[in-house]
C-alpha cells in the first residue's frame, strides 16, 4: 500500500467530512489512537478537540506522560478524571463481556456524551483498526471502540457521528503511518495495549487494590521485556489464589501471568521464548509485589488463546 496517499486521501476526506465543524477524539498513547490523533490534527488543526480520559484503569504515570508527549509535538490535549465513573461502573462484574461493556458505555455514553455537549463537538474519531472489527463481528471478544459494525448507530445513542480513518489497515499499516507523520519511535514503536485497558488484564472483578497489583506487575514485566524485541508483552492477574509462604507463615496470594508474544497483525501470534535468567528475575520482582505468591509464563499460541484475558 501506498501510506503516504493513504495519509492524503484520510486527511481530504476529514476536511471534507467536518467542514467546519468541530470534532472530537480521545486519545489513549497507543499508536492506533495516536496515528487518529496526529492525523486528524493535520486535517482540522484547531476543530479537532483531543482529551485523555483518566479511567483509572491506565498504566502508571501514563495520563500525564501523554499529555506531555503530545504537547511536545504541539498538540493540546485536554486530561479528563473519569477515575470514579468507570471504578463505580465495574464494581461487582466478573464477566469479560459485561465488563467490556461497562467500559464503553461508560466512555461513550457517561463520559464522552458530557464532553460531546461541552464542545459542541458533531464528529468522534476512533482508532478502529481492521482487527478490531473482525474480532468483534465474529463474536471472539468485543472491541471497546466498535459501535456500527454491532448494529449500534452512535448518533442516535450518544448523539455523534464517527468516523474511522484507519478501519482498513492493520497494526503494521498503522505503524508505518505513524512514521510517515513524524511520530517519535516511543509511539510507532509502542506495544499494543487493549482498549478496556488493565479491565482487560484482571481476571474477575476490577477494584482499586486489584488494578493496583496488576500496575505494578504490568510496570515490572515492560521494564524487563523493553529490549526484548516481541510484538507484545503483558501481566494478568488471575481470578484464583494460591498457597504460599512469606516470612515462614502460610499465605493465600494471588497469581500473575506474564504473556510474550511474537505476531505482526495480532491475527495469529507465537510465544517468545525468553531466556531463564529472564523469567527467573521476572518472577523475583513480582512475588515481591505485596499479595502474589506466584508469578506463570503463559506458553500458548493465538489461536487457540487470544491476545489478551479478559
Amino acid at each position: 500500500m501506498d501510506y503516504q496517499a493513504f495519509i492524503d486521501q484520510q486527511v481530504d476526506e476529514l476536511r471534507r467530512t467536518v467542514g467546519d465543524q468541530v470534532a472530537i477524539n480521545a486519545l489513549s498513547g497507543g499508536v492506533d489512537s495516536s496515528v487518529v490523533t496526529a492525523l486528524a490534527h493535520r486535517a482540522l488543526g484547531s476543530q479537532l478537540k483531543t482529551v485523555f480520559v483518566d479511567s483509572a484503569l491506565m498504566r502508571e504515570g501514563e495520563p500525564q506522560s501523554v499529555v506531555k508527549t503530545f504537547a511536545d509535538l504541539g498538540i493540546r490535549v485536554d486530561l479528563v478524571d473519569a477515575r470514579k465513573a468507570f471504578l463505580d461502573a465495574l464494581k461487582g462484574l466478573t464477566d469479560p463481556e459485561q465488563k467490556r461493556h461497562a467500559v464503553t458505555d461508560t466512555f461513550y455514553k457517561t463520559v464522552f456524551g458530557k464532553i460531546v455537549r461541552q464542545t459542541g463537538a458533531k464528529f468522534l474519531l476512533h482508532g478502529t483498526i481492521l482487527t478490531d472489527i473482525e474480532e468483534t463481528v465474529a463474536g471472539i471478544k468485543r472491541q471497546h471502540n466498535i459501535l456500527s459494525q454491532l448494529g449500534i448507530d452512535p448518533k442516535e445513542a450518544y448523539g455523534y457521528h464517527v468516523l474511522e480513518p484507519l478501519k482498513t489497515l492493520r497494526k503494521d499499516g498503522v505503524r508505518a503511518v505513524a512514521s510517515l507523520l513524524g511520530l517519535p519511535d516511543s509511539i510507532t514503536r509502542r506495544i499494543p495495549f487493549p482498549g478496556p485497558a488493565l479491565a482487560a488484564r484482571i481476571v474477575g472483578e476490577v477494584t482499586e487494590s486489584r488494578l493496583a497489583t496488576v500496575r505494578a506487575a504490568t510496570a515490572v514485566v515492560e521494564q524487563e521485556l523493553a529490549d526484548c524485541g516481541a510484538f507484545q508483552y503483558l501481566a494478568v492477574l488471575l481470578n484464583d489464589c494460591a498457597t504460599g509462604i512469606r516470612d515462614g507463615k502460610r499465605e493465600f496470594g494471588q497469581i500473575i501471568v506474564v504473556r510474550c508474544i511474537e505476531s505482526t497483525d495480532a491475527r495469529q501470534a507465537t510465544v517468545t521464548e525468553l531466556p531463564w535468567s529472564t523469567l527467573h528475575r521476572i518472577t523475583e520482582r513480582i512475588v515481591a509485589i505485596p499479595g502474589v505468591n506466584r508469578c506463570l509464563y503463559d506458553l500458548t499460541p493465538k489461536p487457540p488463546a487470544t491476545v489478551e484475558y479478559v
